[in-house]
């Protein structure tokens, strides 16, 4: 076993594959878990696009074969959320992170802790995710075939959002709070000419209609003159943003973006770079992985790739102390 001992942060494919690299490396690992263990995964029903599974596979089926596995090559598993870390000391470099309840010291650490789709705030919703509500239509937008959905947002996510579903969807309604849309001309402009798409400007999501424990629409509000109405759907996707989370790296002082998603050296341009490892952060020892640094992709599997590559980089800034 190797001397080093070092943190994962974030249980999602990122992080879980992060740590079946380490631990098969025998390299110390403890992965903190948050209070969402699994991430976003867990809050989806079957998923048909991870390599390996010709059937398919449930989102928390998924998740918890990743933890056994990690769990298989030694890597120790701490359901509690971090709310710190700091630097202790640079050459070489030592980490102490805080939880509500303890302190940990590490020599290297993998932050992967995703980022939180950004939903509407409504009474009950979290009960739906997944069953008839949803974030990504590239994960759930195939059970929809046939079928007339909604599409929430304005930007060029809500705009590629429906234009995917409409592969699938016989209608895809998109439903705004205005008809000016932040979406770039050419994402709007896809959108419009698509005959699948109908959009609704002034209106926002006041409530589902649920019947005998099924999704069945929702209650439009109209913004301008408060009149409401039902809109039949049989499912409805948010396009509205997500949140990195990375709020406790703030005391570290790490390179984001304007919305807080943590950048890699892969995404620094080349004379700019401190490492040559391509998942490293500007601290030597910290290395980042998934959805807390992708906001293009945020699948499972280039979030699995993620924790793969920087548990490799990780293995590799170990062995050169």
């Amino acid at each position: 076993m190797s001397t080093h001992k070092i943190a994962i942060i974030g249980s999602g494919p990122a992080g879980y594959t992060a740590a079946i690299y380490t631990s098969r490396a025998n390299i110390s690992t403890d992965v903190f878990m948050g209070l969402q263990p699994g991430g976003q995964l867990t809050t989806t029903t079957e998923i048909e696009n991870f390599p390996g599974f010709e059937n398919g596979i449930m989102g928390p089926e998924l998740m918890m074969n990743m933890e056994n596995q990690a769990k298989r090559f030694g890597a120790n598993m701490i359901q509690e959320e971090v709310n710190n870390i700091e630097q202790l000391s640079k050459n070489p470099s030592k980490f102490q992170i805080t939880t509500s309840s303890e302190t940990y010291q590490y020599d290297g650490i993998i932050i992967a802790s995703g980022a939180s789709s950004k939903y509407l705030g409504l009474e009950g919703e979290m009960d739906w995710v997944g069953k008839g509500y949803h974030t990504c239509a590239t994960c759930d937008g195939f059970f929809y075939r046939d079928k007339e959905i909604a599409v929430v947002g304005g930007g060029d996510s809500a705009m590629e959002e429906a234009n995917f579903l409409t592969k699938f969807a016989t209608k895809v309604y998109l439903i705004h709070r205005s008809d000016q849309y932040r979406a770039s001309n050419i994402m709007l402009d896809r959108a419009k000419a698509n005959s699948k798409i109908e959009f609704l400007p002034f209106q926002s999501v006041q409530n589902f209609i649920i019947n005998n424990n099924q999704f069945e629409g929702v209650v439009l509000k109209n913004v301008k003159n408060g009149s409401t109405k039902e809109l039949p759907v049989t499912g409805l996707f948010v396009a509205i943003g997500h949140n990195p989370n990375s709020q406790f790296t703030t005391n570290l002082n790490l390179p984001k973006d304007d919305i807080g998603y943590l950048i890699p050296q892969s995404r620094v341009n080349s004379e700019d770079r401190v490492s040559s490892y391509q998942t490293a952060s500007s601290i030597p020892g910290i290395f980042v992985a998934g959805d807390v640094e992708d906001n293009i992709y945020r699948q499972a599997i280039t979030a699995a790739g993620d924790g793969c590559r920087a548990a490799i980089d990780l293995e590799r800034y170990l062995e050169s102390q």
